[in-house]
């Protein structure tokens, strides 16, 4: 079978497809035949070592795939070969076929297809824990969404909405934020060209919004939080910018507000029970129409590296899916 690997720690073009042996399933793991497996910006940092999650070389980057169990192992009774399904792994998702702890696959839904699976589960999941877990976001409050043309920024929306919130969608173009339009946001804030403060100040009639979505960072971080209502929460998802700001901690204690940290990786193992909630909610909203992954790009898995590519350098709408075969 092909898979993408990284054999040693650089761009995206240091990447290599190779042959490699098939794998086989152990006690509780299974075998998926992958169809489509989604790019997001971990996968950009695993493969620099600049992430948090550190695998041992020669790896596969790809955190999110969709597929077809090929086989399961000893002690596996909640998939069987031939199950469609769906799993949010770390990395090892850019190959033919992938070994996976059974626990972490998710049956796709029915009505959805390969290549909407393997978007929908890590950026909606996210989104979701720092939404309704970290963020507390109820209805009739005002949500600011940070890089909200990216995959995260768009399911923040989405969720954002099916919460009742009012939300304001910000990003760096106008086409960027006419998709955030198109997924619901209220409003838009260009900080390219915009001043960040006195536009939120416009929107929010001076008061602020009170959850800030930060997948961001960088030099948007600080200006955000000067912004934030009273007992508001601003939510550290990443930093997409590449720099990761340094917060006066004046500013939390003048506003009585909160600076929660979003970790879902860790969040998915150490609280399986409410992650399976979450993913139920998800489910529900997408078979009402509230949730639409947006898929910018299809491409082969062995342009994996055009794709980590476009992701680095911000200009990705929505999610890239690479595929093992034509959709």
């Amino acid at each position: 079978m092909k898979a993408v690997l990284c054999k040693a720690y650089g761009p995206p073009e240091s990447l290599v497809v190779e042959e490699v042996p098939s794998p086989a399933p152990g006690p509780g793991e299974a075998v998926v035949a992958v169809r489509a497996a989604a790019v997001n910006f971990p996968d950009v940092l695993i493969i620099q070592n600049k992430y948090q999650v550190k695998p041992p070389l020669p790896f596969s980057p790809g955190s999110e795939l969709a597929g077809v169990v090929k086989a399961v192992g000893e002690g596996v009774n909640a998939v069987a070969a031939g199950d469609a399904v769906f799993a949010i792994t770390g990395y090892g998702a850019f190959a033919e076929e992938v070994k996976v702890d059974a626990r972490r696959l998710l049956r796709i839904p029915g009505g959805m297809d390969f290549v909407t699976a393997a978007a929908f589960g890590l950026t909606y999941a996210t989104s979701d824990h720092a939404l309704r877990d970290r963020g507390s976001l109820e209805s009739g409050e005002t949500l600011l969404v940070l890089g909200a043309s990216g995959g995260v920024g768009l399911a923040a929306i989405e969720i954002g909405k099916a919460l009742g919130a009012r939300v304001i969608a910000c990003a760096s173009n106008d086409e960027k934020l006419a998709s955030c339009r198109d997924h619901g946001a209220d409003a838009t804030i260009n900080y390219a060209t915009e001043d960040l403060r006195e536009r939120i100040k416009t929107l929010t009639d001076g008061k602020g919004p009170d959850v800030i979505y930060d997948p961001v960072g960088g030099p948007y971080t600080e200006p955000a939080l000067r912004s934030l209502a009273w007992r508001g929460r601003l939510l550290v998802v990443g930093f997409a910018a590449g720099e990761i700001p340094r917060i006066p901690l004046n500013l939390p204690l003048l506003k009585g507000c909160a600076i929660v940290g979003v970790y879902w990786g860790d969040f998915s193992r150490r609280e399986p029970e409410r992650f399976a909630e979450s993913i139920q909610q998800l489910g529900r909203w997408h078979a009402e129409g509230k949730l639409k992954p947006h898929v910018s790009q299809i491409l082969p898995l062995e342009r994996a590296a055009d794709a980590l590519h476009a992701m680095a350098q911000r200009k990705v709408i929505g999610k890239i899916v690479l595929t093992t075969s034509p959709v």
